[in-house]
């Protein structure tokens, strides 16, 4: 028995020798060459294809310990950031990596938007605290979440989002999560950013479903906005569907959310898909804008991008399918150029103070370099259209990136800067390798109108 010991003690004494201690992590920081920003999302490859993605703040926390004190070409996809071709069409740097040193990686932005950072899921800054840095973020237990909805709803700013990947089970939460922020809830607009969320909770202090309607598979919101009822008082409202594998709606209606239960009620059921029924009418979904018309008539407006409904913005026509006003909206928007237009997928579109104009940002649907992952901007006079001079402002390579949102409520009246945000998946796209914590999350970008005309090709 003392020999078995002893034997055990001489295992753990190697162990813990320095020939055998763990490599300290080379940090790479990859900025933007033209702001110098950190920019995250950048993967760099290795020629044995060990990845590395870089983290809100830029960084990665390079370990590999084969690769210390060697020089090491770096593939780099930056969807939307690069360096050069060399001679033989690769795309990379080559670095020396060594513990407890910093290099530097500098990229070009190809388009006109910035990325500011991914603002859900978990790991936002995990490659900086493996440096021993960004010590005080912590976790809020999310991994991912499908596409957001907003509404300024009791002076804050309400969010909920789609489909919630869980740590513990690969099932998670399918109805719905939401959170609440101050109505402009980021200090500063470049990277890295930190936007924390005030979530709805269960018991042990994880997001928890919010909008669970009756029957069976997931829940899905759409159409958010408060609205004044006859007393005056908000009511936070929108329409949900009910799916069944694999994106199948079976039953469309309108809930209310409830302030004591912190819950999205059922209202009505509008649709339910049948033989005689096998289509749903225009529900009020989409991401809504308020316009009020040439006669001093308040309306808000439901589209996806562009309006397809409309109803006074009163708590009472919302409820009343009668007081609906179904719109048709434009199905392409003529690029910059005049060489082509650009068909819409999904998209947002919100008032610029700073351009006295409507402005939009869309998916495209099939797109070059990824089929739902090119995002365009475009202007018009009205809500309604036309729209037309579109321009590419963002770009992701075999990724897709739909459903966007605009927050233009976010920066100061007038202000150049436009925020929107969409959910960066690889659903729907050829790449059968997710990239890590970031898939199937929300991603931030910010355009700057003001700079726009110099920046569009």
């Amino acid at each position: 028995m003392k020999r078995v010991w002893f034997l055990g003690l001489l295992v753990v004494s190697f162990l813990l020798t320095d020939d055998v201690a763990a490599v300290e992590p080379c940090e790479i920081q990859v900025i933007d060459a033209e702001t110098n920003w950190p920019v995250p999302l950048v993967e760099l490859r290795t020629n044995h294809n060990v990845r590395f993605v870089s983290d809100n703040a830029g960084r990665i926390a390079f370990d590999l310990p084969e690769l210390m004190g060697v020089p090491t070409w770096f593939t780099i996809e930056g969807h939307g950031y690069g360096v050069p071709k060399d001679g033989f069409g690769y795309r990379g740097v080559r670095l020396v990596p060594e513990p407890g040193e910093k290099r530097t990686v500098k990229v070009h932005r190809e388009l006109p938007a910035k990325r500011l950072g991914r603002i859900t899921g978990a790991g936002l800054f995990a490659e900086s605290q493996k440096l021993g840095l960004e010590p005080n973020w912590t976790e809020q237990k999310i991994l991912g979440c499908d596409s957001v909805q907003n509404a300024v709803h009791d002076g804050k700013l309400f969010w909920a989002w789609g489909d919630t990947i869980l740590p513990g089970y690969p099932l998670g939460r399918f109805h719905m999560i939401g959170a609440t922020t101050a109505l402009q809830p980021l200090p500063k607009f470049e990277p890295p950013i930190r936007l924390r969320f005030d979530y709805v909770t269960d018991a042990t202090d994880t997001p928890r479903n919010i909008a669970e309607m009756p029957g069976s598979g997931p829940t899905w919101l759409w159409g958010f906005v408060s609205l004044p009822d006859q007393n005056g008082r908000h009511r936070l409202v929108a329409a949900y569907e009910k799916i069944r594998p694999p994106l199948t709606a079976y039953e469309k209606g309108l809930c209310v959310w409830n302030e004591d239960s912190k819950r999205f009620e059922k209202l009505k059921t509008i649709w339910t898909k049948s033989e005689d029924s096998p289509d749903s009418p225009t529900l009020p979904t989409g991401h809504p804008v308020f316009w009020t018309d040439e006669n001093g008539q308040r309306w808000v407006l439901f589209g996806d991008p562009f309006p397809s409904l409309r109803c006074p913005a009163t708590f009472e026509a919302w409820t009343d399918s009668k007081t609906w006003q179904t719109l048709t909206p434009q199905s392409d928007v003529p690029a910059r150029h005049g060489s082509h237009s650009v068909k819409p997928h999904r998209g947002a579109i919100a008032w610029s103070e700073y351009r006295q104009k409507w402005v939009t940002v869309f998916t495209q649907y099939g797109g070059k370099k990824s089929f739902l992952g090119e995002i365009w901007y475009a202007e018009a006079d009205a809500p309604t259209g036309p729209w037309g001079d579109a321009i590419q402002v963002v770009t992701h390579h075999n990724y897709t990136f739909y459903n966007p949102q605009l927050h233009a409520g976010m920066t100061a009246d007038a202000s150049p800067i436009l925020l929107f945000e969409a959910t960066y998946t690889k659903e729907f796209s050829k790449t059968s390798s997710p990239t890590p914590r970031h898939n199937y999350n929300q991603i931030l970008y910010r355009l700057d109108l003001d700079e726009l005309d110099a920046t569009a090709e």
